[in-house]
């Protein structure tokens, strides 16, 4: 088996790139900058530019499969510049990948896509599976509807699609965590807003697991990429505290402060979803991390 993915060099793409190896499987990755393009027996990378149309063509020989995981990070200040970025890179990389290969001979039969369990609206109360189809009246909830449709359109080429609506990816080094434990480290942690927002967590293991779960089971269709057991921010800010020996002992931060500071983009701490993973694990997946504390512990100490 061979798979072709987009964004190889982010956080999950690594980990993906990693099990992939472990598991035989030769991997081929997209790259926007040359200087990364390397040539080895089962790891080889192409050139492409979204922005001017470039894919090299030779990316896709011989592969089966292709995981798209580029996107710019919504983790920068949402000018309305840097919005169009983050909904561009998304939309356009699946756009380019679909008319490159309408142009081409391919062996490729099935496309897995990101998406973000932002398709689903904040709600306190409301446990979301895939069928759920009333997406988010918000910025993000309009970014992942468009990030799908211009998955699926790869059907119109004859290719499966999955969507992996994925949740808060935990990290040793990289994403979220390192950002709620450097304070919490410091003896200044505490809880955002109301604290009783869900945090749909996953351990970065288990998300690339899925990913990979999907390719070599040809499984189709929607899965939300999150681990079995959701926790409110207050309780995952415990959480951190406890495997790091630290105490929780500054109020809250106010919703209104972080809305001061981050402006729009304050919803990525403000608002959350419980999201279920029932889906993938009827499908067969099974979970190594399914406890934030052990998840935790894993990743922090």
């Amino acid at each position: 088996m061979k798979v072709l993915i987009a964004g190889a060099t982010g956080l999950i793409g690594q980990e993906l790139v990693r099990q992939c190896a472990e598991e035989g499987i030769a991997v081929n990755y997209l790259t926007t900058r040359k200087e990364k393009i390397v040539r080895q027996a089962t790891f080889n990378g192409f050139y492409w530019n979204p922005s001017s149309g470039e894919l090299d063509q030779e990316a896709f020989d011989g592969v089966n499969a292709i995981v798209n995981l580029a996107g710019a990070t919504v983790a920068n200040r949402w000018t309305k510049s840097y919005k169009k970025q983050i909904m561009d890179s998304r939309v356009m990389t699946a756009r380019l990948i679909r008319e490159s290969l309408s142009k081409s001979e391919h062996s490729v039969t099935h496309y897995v896509s990101s998406s973000g369990i932002s398709y689903y609206p904040d709600s306190l109360d409301q446990e979301y599976q895939e069928s759920f189809n009333s997406p988010a009246d918000t910025f993000l909830g309009d970014v992942t509807v468009q990030w799908e449709k211009a998955a699926l359109q790869m059907e119109e080429i004859g290719i499966v699609v999955s969507l992996v609506r994925t949740g808060l990816v935990l990290a040793s080094d990289q994403g979220a965590l390192p950002q709620m434990a450097s304070p919490v480290r410091k003896g200044f942690g505490a809880a955002l807003g109301s604290g009783k927002q869900w945090q749909s967590w996953i351990h970065l293991h288990d998300i690339a697991g899925i990913y990979l779960y999907l390719m070599q089971n040809q499984l189709t269709g929607v899965f939300n990429g999150v681990a079995p057991n959701p926790v409110s921010n207050e309780e995952l800010t415990k959480q951190i505290a406890t495997v790091l020996d630290k105490k929780i002992w500054l109020p809250a931060v106010p919703a209104f402060v972080l809305r001061l500071m981050l402006g729009e983009m304050a919803a990525l701490v403000l608002e959350g979803q419980r999201v279920s993973c029932e889906k993938i694990c009827q499908a067969g997946y099974q979970f190594k991390f399914k406890d934030v504390g052990l998840a935790l512990e894993d990743l922090l100490t």
